[in-house]
């Protein structure tokens, strides 16, 4: 589903449960707590919230914006505000409460919170954090050896110029080889090249930042120097992926789509990754898998890599050819996964959902999931869908906050939209009991002591107003 789709269901969502008027959080029946307060906590907790429902936000990090403020390149800065603004927009509520600084399972235990605080549901929004691991043998012994992850690669990208920042810095070589397929791993592919080219550029007497290299691509800014990307002697990195161009998740094929449409989805993820090509001059490799580290000492110096087919069906299956390919940084990017909660069962890199539609668990018959801790797609249209979904379904069926029937969606819709709200609205959870007052009081209280603890002010704007990011 595209964004116009995402905007389409949302509205959609939104007209269903259209807003109970009630300003004080006291009217509400129902409270709701929210971990991850990014695209789909603030997704979840504003469409709670306009129906009537008190919402408490944990936050583990100090602003609100989660992987948008330190997982995105920082020449994302169009997409990053724009972004930051609907979050913004979405929390600032009457009737959400923000609690930044707190860690869920650490600082608050799992259990307790859901267990003991009263709330009527808990929504689970915390997103992936944790680099999905390098499928080679040992990939943990060569961590900062040779092999660097994607998440703190770019946090260190990100906080370049901060002199405060505590987390591993890296360098730039020439030559890296980056794994993975989707948009983060070319734009990892793209920062390698960047900083490359940047410094060639630098050596030759031409001064350009990263923003205005990005935004006119490498050949156009060598040009504008005089000079071309063949004349800087840069090797280049290459991206690897164990798929053709056609497969990469750059761009989504509907629900139901004909023979033709995919193969112009195809054609679309093509071009997407031709045009990168182009503008940043990174090589492509398809149709390799990594395998083994090579290795000098105790330092990885380049992977060995095995050759795949891809049958009719389009499976993939291994081939007797190897590829070796040397270099002194590896960028892994094949995903993110969650980070683990105590007190929430884990089925091998995941939680153990026994409903990956809600997100929810064996044993926690309150609890629902909500965007990346569930897709695993680290995408911000991912995301905000199925929070949107997970939102409308709480609402209709599990607090009652609705008596809207499926029969009300509207006529003009797509039938996409129509089937993700249609399990918004159709699926049946046995409705809860509404919160007493006492039990709102009591909840009141402990999120008044976490605030208080943590120094926050009660306002989310004038929070993040006083808590800017750390120069780029």
């Amino acid at each position: 589903m595209g964004e116009q789709g995402c905007y389409q269901l949302t509205c959609t969502i939104f007209l269903l449960f259209s807003p109970i008027m009630e300003d004080e959080l006291s009217t509400s029946k129902y409270t709701v707590a929210v971990i991850g307060s990014a695209v789909a906590g603030a997704q979840v907790a504003g469409q709670l919230a306009d129906r009537g429902a008190r919402v408490v936000v944990f936050e583990q990090n100090e602003r609100p914006f989660g992987k948008i403020e330190d997982g995105l390149p920082r020449w994302h800065s169009a997409l990053r505000d724009k972004e930051f603004a609907k979050i913004l927009n979405l929390l600032d509520n009457p009737r959400i409460q923000f609690v930044p600084k707190t860690r869920i399972g650490q600082d608050i235990p799992f259990e307790e919170l859901v267990r003991s605080w009263g709330f009527s549901a808990v929504v689970l929004a915390n997103g992936s954090w944790r680099d999905r691991l390098l499928p080679i043998p040992e990939a943990d012994k060569w961590i900062n050896k040779g092999l660097v992850y994607q998440n703190p690669f770019v946090q260190s990208f990100n906080h370049e110029k901060d002199p405060n920042y505590t987390g591993k810095r890296y360098d730039y070589p020439d030559g890296g080889l980056v794994v993975g397929g989707g948009l983060a791993s070319i734009d990892m592919a793209k920062l390698l090249m960047l900083e490359t080219s940047r410094a060639k550029l630098a050596e030759n007497g031409h001064d350009i930042d990263i923003e205005a290299l990005e935004k006119k691509g490498i050949p156009k800014a060598c040009e504008e120097f005089g000079t071309t990307f063949e004349a800087l002697g840069v090797q280049g990195c290459t991206l690897v992926y164990r798929r053709r161009a056609e497969d990469m998740p750059v761009a989504s094929v509907p629900k139901g789509a004909t023979p033709e449409k995919i193969l112009q989805i195809e054609g679309q993820r093509r071009k997407i990754l031709e045009r990168a090509r182009s503008k940043f001059c990174f090589r492509f490799l398809p149709l390799t898998s990594p395998e083994a580290a090579l290795t000098d000492g105790d330092r990885l110096i380049g992977l060995r890599l095995r050759k795949m087919a891809r049958d009719g069906d389009g499976k993939l299956t291994r081939t007797d050819e190897v590829v070796e390919l040397r270099s002194s940084i590896v960028i892994s990017s094949i995903g993110s996964i969650p980070e683990p909660i105590p007190g929430i069962e884990m089925n091998g890199e995941l939680f153990a959902f026994n409903d990956w539609d809600l997100g929810r668990l064996d044993g926690y018959p309150t609890v629902f999931s909500a965007g990346n801790v569930v897709t695993g797609k680290g995408n911000i249209v991912a995301s905000r869908k199925h929070a949107g979904s997970v939102a409308g379904y709480i609402i209709e069926k599990y607090l009652g906050l609705t008596d809207s029937p499926a029969e009300s969606l509207p006529k003009d819709l797509t039938e996409e939209v129509k089937d993700q709200a249609r399990v918004v609205i159709e699926r049946v959870y046995t409705q809860v009991d509404p919160v007493t007052l006492p039990a709102v009081e009591l909840m009141r209280k402990k999120v008044a002591a976490r605030q208080q603890a943590v120094g926050y002010t009660g306002s989310i704007r004038d929070w993040v107003v006083a808590h800017p990011p750390p120069p780029a």
